[in-house]
Formats: C-alpha cells, structure tokens, sequence
C-alpha cells in the first residue's frame, strides 16, 4: 500500500456518501483530510463529478498549496480547506457541500442559532455566517480564516453553501447532517411566524466549554506526535 491510500480511500468514501445523500450534485464541492503528522493534507480533486472518484484520484499537497503526489488538479477551494487547518488546529477532516437547507440560509444571511442540545454538544453555539467571496479567492480564505476564531464545526458560505470540520471524518460528516436538520427545522420554525425559542445561556455556556476541552485536548495530542 501507498503512504497516502488510507487517506484517499477515506476521502472517496466519504465524497460517495455526501454526494449519495443528496448533499451536493455533480462536482460540487470539495473534500479533504490532514495527514497525520504531516503539513499535508488529502483533497478531492477539480471538476471531477463525485460519483466517478478513485482514491487515485485524490490529490496530496501541503499546506502551502505544494503538489505532493497525484496527477489531477486539485478542488479549487484548496487554499481554504489549508487555511482551516492551519488556523483550526483541532480539525483533521472537512467538508465542503451545497445541502438544501444550509443553502437557503446562505442566501438570506442569516445565521443559525443554539436550538438543540445535540446541535450545540457538536457544532457549537451558532451556525454563524462567512461573507461573501469568490470561489477559490484569496478574500474567500481570508473571510472564512476571519470566522473561525469563534470554534464552532459549521459555518454557512454566503450565496456559495456550507463548511463542516470534525477531528475525524466520520465526525466532520456527523457535523454536516446534523447542520442540514438544524437548517431544515429552524427554516420551518420562522416559515410559522412565531417566535423561535433558544437554549438559555445557562446552557450554552458549559456545554460550549465541553466542546471546547475536547477541541484543546486534539490540539494538545497533536502537538506530542
């Protein structure tokens, strides 16, 4: 086996599950992994349409955009996804989709508040919003760069769509579906026209905090390798 085979089968498997799901279309989008222990990461590779992927395909650069092995281009959003890493040094896995509901909130700009236990546990305390940039810009990187001092594992791309982090793979997609049902209700909730109850603050805060230990204690292990 390659060096790099887990990495790519892992970030095929995973673009086969976003786009099966109905999480994105065509090749929209963009998956990627951290290589353990390296200044390196895994990403899927451009305008290649997600059903059609082979772990060959799945492009190795480092963190500063360098190729390291594969022959196709790599996603466009390549510097984003290097940004997060280097600035999240919690995250070892993103994914980058255009879901339904997360999709209509980066449209009208607005952001998705603490409404779940389950939501807050994984995701933190807002769905906040990144303004918007063009794709693969350098403003695109430094506005999500700008957004992620807040700690929070999904962010909403304005008029472009949504980005998930998890210290694993399977966590970033956890992330994603749990994002899409925070959005799927909270849209149905104001479609009411009633009031939209909160968590109280109470609540907020110490479970944010738990979030956060988990985050400081990868930071952490990953600083022993």
């Amino acid at each position: 086996m390659g060096k790099y085979d887990e990495y790519r089968e892992k970030v095929v498997e995973y673009s086969k599950m976003v786009f099966s799901k109905g999480y994105t279309a065509g090749s929209g989008g963009n998956v990627s992994m951290l290589i353990e222990g390296e200044n390196a990461l895994a990403i899927t590779p451009s305008g290649k349409d997600y059903s059609r992927f082979t772990p060959a395909e799945i492009c190795i650069v480092d963190l500063d955009l360098q190729p390291i092995e594969g022959t196709m281009r790599p996603s466009i959003e390549t510097g984003m996804h290097a940004a997060v890493y280097k600035n999240r040094r919690d995250v070892n896995a993103i994914i980058h989709a255009h879901q339904t509901f997360a999709s209509v909130f980066a449209l009208i700009n607005e952001p998705i508040p603490p409404i779940f236990d389950e939501v807050l546990f994984n995701i933190g305390p807002v769905v906040d919003v990144i303004p918007y940039a063009l794709s693969g810009s350098p403003e695109l990187v430094e506005n999500v760069v700008s957004k992620l001092g807040n700690r929070c594992n999904c962010y909403i791309l304005q008029n472009h769509g949504a980005l998930s982090l998890g210290q694993t793979m399977e966590k970033a997609f956890a992330n994603m579906e749990l994002f899409e049902k925070a959005a799927t209700v909270y849209h149905h909730a104001l479609c009411t026209g009633r009031a939209v109850s909160t968590l109280p603050e109470s609540v907020v805060t110490p479970i944010f905090q738990l979030l956060q230990m988990g985050q400081d204690a990868e930071i952490k292990r990953k600083s022993e390798i």
